[in-house]
This record gives C-alpha cells, structure tokens and sequence, in this order.
C-alpha cells in the first residue's frame, strides 16, 4: 500500500527504529513528520513528551525549536527587502547605528582589548550568511567564549532588544566582516534590525506577517499558560554519565516567561503541523496555497549557496559540514549529494536548518518532500539518530 508514494511496510520499519531509540532512554519521545506532493505520510508520535510524568507524546506536542527559528527570521528579513525597506548589500549601521564602527580581534583567540578596525562594515548579507564575524560562546574560546557566556546567561533578564545590541556592540568580531562563515548571534541581530525598521516587536512581526497568514496558530516566543501542558520536558546530556537530565520543564518553564528575549535565532516554539507551513513557504517558492509571503525570486536566492570556495573548506560546526553543501540566506543548501559528509540522502537543493534541542527538518524539491524529526535533546557530541530518521524516509521512497 502506498500514501504519496511511500511504502507502508518501509515506514513502519521507520517508526519501529525511532521507537527503539525511545526504549533504549536515549530519548524520551520523538514526533516524525513527512510530506510529500501534497500528502501526508508519516505523522507518529512515540514515547513521552515528560517521562516523569509519563505524558505521552503527540501529534500536537510543543517543541523548542532553536536554530530552526533562524530561517524564519532570515523570511522575514527578505520580506523587508521586497519592500524597499532594506537591501541585502547594505550596512546595517543605516538602521544599528550600534555597528558603525565594528573592532575585530587581531588573534580570534586572543585578549578582547587587541583588536583593529573592521576593514568593511557589516552588511545585511554578512548577517544573513553567517559571514558577519560574530560568534557563539560554543563556536568562541578564550576570553571572547566568556563574554559571550555572560550575555546569554543574561538574557530572561536582559529582555530589551535595544539593551542587548549595546551590549553585543562592546564585543569584537572574531573575523572581518565577509570573509568567512562562523556561525553565531548574526541572527539574533537580524531580529533586532527587524524590529527596528517594521516599528514591533519580533514576535509581532512573526505574528501578524507570517504565523498568521500561514495558519501557524501554535509558533511563538512564549507559551501561554494555558498551552503549558503541551510543552515537551526538555533534557540535555550530562556530561560524565552521559543520561539525560531535566534542562527545563513546565510549568516553570523559560519559555512560560512574556518577557524572555525574542530571539531571532532561537527562540520560538512551535508544532509539527505549524513548522510545516513554513517549510511548504519555502520549498513552493513563497507561497502556500492561496497566501503569497515572498517572491519566487527571494526564495530562490535564499535557497543559493552564497559560500566561496575556500570558505567551504574552513572548519564548520558540529554535524554540519560544508563538504557537499553550502550555505544560502539563513538555510544550508545541499548541491553535490555524493559529497554530503555524514553520508546524506537529501536530493541536489535540498535545504534545511536544525536546533540545538536535536529538532531538525528538511526539504526537497526533487522528490517534493519536506520531513521533520523533532525530539528534545540538547548534546554538544553529535547524534546520529536524524541520519538514521533520513535514511529510513528516503528509503521508504517507492513511487
């Protein structure tokens, strides 16, 4: 039996192998998701969005979703440019004055105070390819790591965006601006620009100009009270016993707090069923149904590799290489499959972006596929399970 040309039989030997990674407590539950020609054919949920609780997971499940808010925020931002607003090669210090005169370190691993003047400024487009020279304190070391540090520990605190940026902007740049990618809070900024020149907050932008529109009822920056008990425990990884361990759980939750940071780059929860409206934005070329977001022209371009050669071969992050793939407006983009490094099924212009609670989603025009696996597990060590997730899917491919 076949639904959108999937074998019932393969999925079933999916949901079997998500299930096993339930039972083996290396996650407490997983909701996978894959659609395809305008069909769903696989929507499982498995395990428990709190084990203490044995709640169980469900379809409709609230996730953290990190990083995958960063293709989110990168739509908005070529939104913008579509309104004469902004424009990509342009200086953000028009609009963040805050960057106007950006100082970039001399050692990227060196004391804070020997730095130089930035040779180019800070373009719209550095900040959307992670060519901006801002970092993370995980993708940072020495003393740059530890001011990174102390401005996220900060943030359910330091909830003003303006306030924020001020603080960034004492902080070097670990690279001159466009000359490579390293990844970090260029997304968060980009956030900042978006309120700055659309007049609302984040979250109303998302709101009022894409969620809504697209029928995303459940994505937000903060969970409402009422919806708390949707929310899947998340856990991150201990490091010397390597079990996971509660990092946040309804109710007290940080994501319950209205006035927590927006974060451009990761901050929104979300759904299932709610994220894959956005992915159809994207891979339907900026419209769903009947509701236009974007041009086919903007999504195009977020959906080019915009990496030079010699910036694919610099060091990456984590499970993310550049071997095979490159890096569009916010989105990796995969352009020679037989080089993808973990070995990778996703077709030539595929696209994606995950989260740092293991949620991850891709999609494929080629096969016209999008596929979700979303988990809460936050782990600094790679884990292979959404390989194992892909693999399977792509396998289950019969028609």
């Amino acid at each position: 039996m076949l639904r959108a040309g999937f074998s019932a039989a393969r999925l079933a030997r999916l949901t079997d192998a998500m299930q096993g990674y339930v039972d083996r407590g290396e996650v407490s539950g997983v909701v996978t998701h894959a659609w395809r020609n305008g069909e769903t054919a696989l929507f499982d949920a498995r395990g428990w969005r709190d084990e203490a609780g044995q709640l169980p997971m469900q379809r409709d499940t609230l996730f953290r979703i990190a990083s995958m808010t960063k293709p989110v925020t990168s739509a908005a931002v070529m939104m913008l440019i579509e309104e004469d607003r902004l424009a990509l090669d342009a200086p953000v210090a028009q609009w963040l004055p805050e960057l106007a005169a950006p100082r970039v370190l001399c050692d990227p691993t060196g004391p804070l105070d020997h730095t130089e003047p930035a040779r180019t400024p800070v373009t719209v487009l550095d900040l959307l390819t992670h060519r901006a020279g801002f970092a993370y304190h995980f993708t940072s070391t020495g003393q740059l790591a530890d001011a990174y540090a102390s401005v996220f520990n900060g943030l359910e605190s330091a909830h003003k965006p303006d306030a924020w940026l001020a603080r960034i902007a004492t902080l070097p740049l670990m690279f001159h601006p466009g000359s490579r990618w390293h990844y970090g809070i260029a997304t968060d900024v980009l956030g900042v620009l978006i309120g700055r020149i659309s007049g609302l907050t984040l979250g109303e932008f998302f709101r009022t100009r894409i969620f809504e529109p697209l029928g995303m009822r459940d994505t937000a920056f903060v969970v409402p009270d009422a919806q708390l008990p949707r929310l899947a425990t998340a856990y991150a990884i201990d490091p010397d016993s390597r079990r996971r361990v509660v990092e946040d759980r309804p109710p007290a939750s940080r994501w319950a707090n209205p006035q927590r940071f927006q974060s451009g780059g990761g901050g929104l929860v979300s759904t299932a069923q709610d994220y894959l409206q956005f992915a159809r934005l994207l891979l339907e070329r900026g419209r769903v149904d009947d509701v236009r977001l974007l041009s086919h022209r903007s999504v195009d371009l977020m959906r080019t590799n915009f990496l030079a050669g010699d910036q694919r071969r610099m060091p990456s992050i984590g499970h993310v290489q550049w071997s095979g793939q490159g890096f569009g407006l916010g989105l990796s983009i995969v352009d020679d499959p037989a080089q993808q490094l973990p070995l990778g099924y996703r077709s030539v212009g595929s696209f994606g972006w995950p989260g740092a609670f293991g949620t991850s989603w891709f999609a494929d025009p080629v096969e016209n596929l999008i596929g979700q696996m979303l988990i809460q597990r936050r782990s600094v060590e790679p884990f292979d399970m959404v390989l194992d997730f892909e693999r399977r899917l792509y396998d289950a491919i019969d028609a």
